[in-house]
């Protein structure tokens, strides 16, 4: 290595290609405890993202209705899938944000108080429960079946 400077000799660093590891792993990584905080943060978040693409489904392109924010659920639900994917080996935890999602959106079908519907409309909103489900799961659901 080196020889970039004429009449000197060539030099090695050994410091450059050294075999030891010089960052040492997390030791609190392995905690079982820490999986469970992750995993319950991620299905909290599972929650957050349902109410949140629910309440911003009825916004459209231009005059257009189209559900935006769907697509943007089930996006962020294949990143929650994958991240715990990453915290656990089983796949029935891994889905644990999906189906804290899904839990969601059945529970937001229901009426709420005086009648109040979050899910409806005219024309394309009034299937919007299904195109909102189909896709925010479709992406999370492929990629645990791919991982299977």
């Amino acid at each position: 290595m080196g020889g970039g400077f004429a009449r000197r000799t060539a030099r090695q660093h050994p410091d450059l290609i050294s075999t030891t590891p010089r960052a040492t792993v997390d030791p609190g990584a392995e905690d079982p405890s820490i999986r469970v905080v992750v995993l319950s943060l991620l299905a909290v978040d599972g929650i957050i993202s349902a109410v949140a693409g629910a309440l911003l489904l009825p916004f459209s392109i231009g005059a257009i209705p189209f559900p935006v924010s769907a697509l943007v659920t089930g996006a962020v639900n294949a990143a929650l899938v994958w991240a715990a994917m990453y915290w656990t080996d089983s796949m029935r935890l891994a889905a644990l944000p999906l189906w804290t999602w899904l839990a969601t959106v059945a529970a937001m079908t229901l009426g709420g108080p005086g009648g109040d519907i979050i899910f409806g409309g005219r024309g394309v909103m009034g299937y919007s429960v299904l195109i909102f489900i189909a896709l925010g799961t479709l992406p999370a659901a492929w990629l645990l079946f791919r991982r299977r």
